[in-house]
């Protein structure tokens, strides 16, 4: 997958993981894929309405380690 950005949101808690996710999103381009980490239990439900809302496509997720994974394709 190429991944056009990393977002590290490990170790911060709700809402701070969406509204970094949000502010990543401006620098990368429609099409490309932002990748982000995160610790926060709640973000699986929280980007995934995130994204969906915002017309971007949740490619997928996966947990690693206690670490939350998500790749979004910006819309």
């Amino acid at each position: 997958m190429n991944v056009a950005k990393v977002l590290d949101a490990k170790g911060l808690a709700c809402p701070m993981p969406i509204v970094k996710t949000k502010k990543a999103m401006k620098d990368v381009e429609s099409g490309e894929i932002l990748e982000i980490h995160t610790t926060d239990q709640g973000a699986k439900s929280d980007l995934t309405a995130w994204a969906k809302s915002g017309g971007h496509e949740l490619l997928k997720h996966e947990e690693e380690n206690e670490v939350l994974k998500f790749w979004i394709k910006k819309a």
